[in-house]
């Protein structure tokens, strides 16, 4: 597994105030409204529920015991039900995207989309990168109700910012291929180039969502990483129209040699 620890920002020109919003707004939510992952009533009424999207009813069901097979052997958990939402159960795409299940789980996401999320918005600009960003989140949500549809999971809720963190990570494989990012790889700390870290990353999600590596994934939604890595992918050279173009023009010499910047 290549987990990645840093990468070149010397070509920087702005600073990423939407990924630091993002952050922000992410731990916000995880910390006041989810009280730590404590506030099951908040978490289950605002995550995305695949049957809910795709019937438009908002379901409540009540708590269950439930009997999980783990390396060490089976255990039985406590389930809370589904509550009421109080929004549309379409906004939940949306609400979803900005919610944690684990401290754990918040940590390692902002951390991705930190490493990440600063270069896309460098290339982008701040509004077409937030709008990049929701729209793969939406996507990667679309793609894990689609293939939850008939299964036990069309009923069991997700939620993260995984998905639109996959959409950040695919177009900065296709942007920033030969980047250098800092990695810890087989416990040795090593520089490779983007295509390397972000590649080795959505192999181990595909090899994953096929559950070769045994178990069911933990509960991790990896078709939706892998619906926000391949949205990312397409949608980040459209998002890109008309800026290339200007970021050439903003860093070419001037007539006295300098590099003019606008």
């Amino acid at each position: 597994m290549v987990f990645p620890i840093g990468d070149d920002n010397s070509d920087r020109t702005i600073f990423p105030w939407v990924t630091v919003v993002l952050i922000v707004i992410n731990i916000l939510v995880f910390v006041l409204l989810q009280g730590m992952g404590a506030n099951d009533a908040f978490t289950m009424a605002m995550a995305t529920v695949p049957e809910e999207i795709a019937t438009g009813k908002d379901l409540i069901t009540p708590p269950e015991t439930k009997r999980i097979e783990t390396p060490t052997g089976p255990v039985e958990v406590e389930v809370p039900g589904l509550r009421q939402t109080p929004i549309s159960v379409y906004l939940t795409l949306l609400t979803s995207m900005f919610m944690h299940g684990s401290i754990m789980h918040l940590v390692g996401n902002m951390w991705f989309l930190w490493i990440f999320g600063d270069n896309i918005e460098d290339d982008m600009g701040h509004w077409r990168y937030l709008a990049y960003y929701l729209l793969c989140g939406l996507i990667a949500s679309l793609t894990h109700v689609f293939i939850s549809l008939g299964g036990e999971s069309a009923t069991i809720p997700s939620l993260g910012a995984s998905g639109a963190i996959s959409g950040v990570m695919g177009g900065y494989m296709l942007l920033h291929p030969t980047r250098r990012v800092r990695v810890i790889m087989v416990r040795v700390m090593t520089e490779v180039p983007g295509w390397v870290a972000v590649g080795l990353w959505f192999a181990f999600q595909v090899i994953s969502s096929f559950q070769v590596l045994g178990g069911s994934g933990g509960g991790v939604a990896y078709g939706a990483h892998i619906g926000g890595f391949l949205a990312g992918l397409a949608l980040a050279k459209p998002f890109m129209f008309g800026r290339s173009m200007r970021r050439l023009t903003r860093e070419m010499p001037d007539s006295y040699g300098r590099v003019g910047r606008w």
